[in-house]
């Protein structure tokens, strides 16, 4: 049985940006500057379908590590939807092994506002694929909710929810490509001012990361329609998990899996694995907030499966 955390959330704003930070923000400030830094090594796979396996044996070794509940965050996009077949796949057989039922399932970001129907939205992707019966088998199943009028009060309760479940077992981690070669995890964008005691944050859109959102909607099979882009393209918002939230993670699993059609991913990736991350708390937090995707370097429990073209050289 899983024994709920003590939660206790300050609201931060940073510019136009609101995070939902742990109280202990000061310490956790203090204690980035001590927090080991660890070299990303890629691990190199042949096939989107091979990474997918992967995916799906580090859930299954969760499994048999852990007994009861698993807490996992969904990755959208081209990077997971391997897995996702994978998982439809064990749904319709029945799931004998009866993993499907221990999961608490979450997703990890959402443009907004937005209709959840609509075609771009992250949750009808994970429908498409995983299929009905991946819902019916689940524990439970938690979005973010982006059809509502106060969104920072959603935030915080799926905020909420997941502390109260004692945060991710398995995160599912993508990686996102900024202007100069910076990068996004989760929706983290640059110069949001994330820091490490921000377990999520309500954040404004930018024009690349919409950009990339509806291109890789279109690239990964998803039927999409004039209207919803149109919607989708109104989006002001961005929900996003935090820096907090992939730090408390036990485990990262991180795919790359469509350098072909987001080309700017090589650079970007190059960067996080060949950037000295820096010794103080201050320089380091400034490293951090212009390139987020350094902050999986901060893990100590990492797994970041990749295709051979993420490597090449542009």
């Amino acid at each position: 049985m899983t024994v709920p955390r003590p939660i206790d959330l300050k609201r931060r704003a940073v510019g136009d940006n609101v995070w939902l930070a742990h109280s202990a923000i000061n310490d956790a400030e203090a204690e980035l500057a001590h927090l080991p830094v660890y070299d990303l090594r890629p691990e190199v796979i042949q096939t989107e379908e091979a990474v997918g396996r992967a995916m799906l044996e580090e859930l299954e070794e969760a499994a048999r590590a852990k007994p009861g509940e698993l807490v996992i965050a969904l990755l959208g996009g081209r990077g997971a939807q391997a897995l996702h077949r994978l998982l439809g796949e064990r749904a319709k057989a029945g799931d004998r092994e009866g993993l499907l039922g221990r999961l608490h399932v979450f997703t990890q970001d959402a443009l907004a506002p937005m209709r959840m129907d609509n075609s771009f939205s992250f949750v009808r992707d994970f429908e498409r694929l995983l299929g009905e019966q991946f819902f019916r088998q689940v524990k439970s199943f938690t979005p973010m909710r982006t059809d509502t009028p106060d969104l920072e009060a959603e935030l915080t309760r799926y905020v909420q929810k997941l502390e109260e479940l004692g945060g991710l077992d398995i995160f599912f981690l993508g990686h996102g490509p900024e202007p100069g070669a910076a990068s996004h995890l989760a929706y983290i964008k640059p110069q949001a001012g994330a820091t490490a005691a921000d377990v999520a944050g309500l954040i404004p859109i930018s024009a690349s990361i919409l950009e990339h959102h509806v291109t890789k909607f279109k690239a990964g099979g998803s039927r999409v329609n004039a209207a919803d882009e149109a919607e989708c393209r109104r989006a002001t918002h961005i929900l996003t998990l935090g820096p907090a939230a992939i730090l408390g993670a036990k485990r990262i699993v991180q795919s790359i899996v469509d350098a072909d059609t987001a080309p700017a991913k090589r650079a970007s990736y190059r960067r996080v694995m060949e950037t000295q991350i820096a010794a103080t708390a201050e320089e380091r937090a400034r490293q951090l907030d212009e390139n987020p995707g350094l902050w999986v370097r901060l893990h100590p429990n990492v797994r970041s499966l990749i295709l051979p073209n993420v490597l090449e050289r542009q």
